[in-house]
């Protein structure tokens, strides 16, 4: 890329510009090179983008764009493209358009002609899906949870049978109401990686089941955003819920299953722990 990279950001063209999750090295040279170069830079809170670019030492106009103004400010942003203008749009931290309002300007430009070109780079999902050690190979992206408590429950009640593994977002003082509804939704069993502080200095991808989760979090005070992976359902089963947890176990043994893999299987679809049942057929 040239040194001079006005020459290289296009008129009339909207950037989806990824900013860094939480280490600011992990911004892009090109990232930083569209963020100069552009004519404008929407951002969903103007403060913290404009730290942000302090921390490069690039000085653009700044337009703010989020959830409260997007229907009066998206058509704006759209006429300055049409007329010519190029803008990169920036969301608070990682890949806009990912559970935020871009997702909008976006289908504005399409209807308008707009062309929209991507300045890939973090993404917490991934990032925490990398992390969690669930399985990766298919999984769905639910971000944030409804507030209202009849809604989330309804919202995980559709997903209890779900088998990709799931990716949610969560704000920490939302996140004991949450946990206490997923184990409502998907029994004690279900394993989660609770992964926080992303990419800082306090870094953690916490792995245990749902349960094990929820009495964590009533000892300890949630610190950080969040962001949950939560291990998918298993297949319908087509065991008698009347057999007893020896019975079931020794189903899937006889199936030709290692007795730890019977007894994993087993326990999540009775909606307990390994532990638990573990417990149980040891007679304690």
């Amino acid at each position: 890329m040239e040194n001079n990279e006005k020459n290289k950001v296009e008129g009339g063209v909207l950037y989806l510009d990824a900013t860094p999750i939480g280490n600011l090295a992990d911004i892009t040279e090109r990232a930083k090179k569209v963020l100069s170069a552009v004519d404008f830079i929407a951002a969903e809170d103007t403060r913290n983008t404009a730290r942000l670019l302090s921390c490069y030492g690039i000085k653009n106009e700044l337009l703010s764009y989020h959830e409260h103004n997007r229907r009066e400010c998206g058509p704006k942003i759209v006429a300055r493209l049409l007329s010519g203008e190029s803008a990169a749009l920036v969301t608070d931290a990682g890949m806009p358009v990912i559970s935020d309002p871009g997702e909008d300007i976006v289908a504005l430009c399409a209807e308008a002609g707009v062309t929209v070109r991507i300045v890939p780079g973090c993404c917490a999902a991934v990032s925490a899906l990398a992390l969690s050690a669930l399985p990766s190979l298919r999984f769905c992206f639910e971000g944030f949870l409804p507030a209202v408590r009849s809604e989330r429950q309804e919202r995980l009640s559709a997903l209890k049978n779900e088998e990709r593994t799931m990716i949610f977002y969560e704000a920490p003082h939302k996140l004991r109401a949450t946990l206490s509804d997923m184990c409502e939704a998907f029994g004690e069993g279900r394993r989660i990686s609770l992964c926080r502080e992303l990419t800082k200095i306090n870094e953690e991808a916490l792995r245990i089941t749902v349960g094990e989760a929820v009495r964590y979090y009533t000892e300890r005070e949630p610190r950080g955003e969040y962001v949950l992976v939560v291990e998918g359902g298993a297949l319908e089963s087509t065991v008698d819920t009347s057999l007893s947890p020896e019975e079931h176990v020794a189903k899937y043994e006889a199936e030709g299953m290692s007795r730890m893999d019977a007894i994993k299987r087993a326990a999540r679809e009775r909606g307990m722990t390994k532990s638990e049942l573990y417990k149980i057929l040891n007679g304690n």
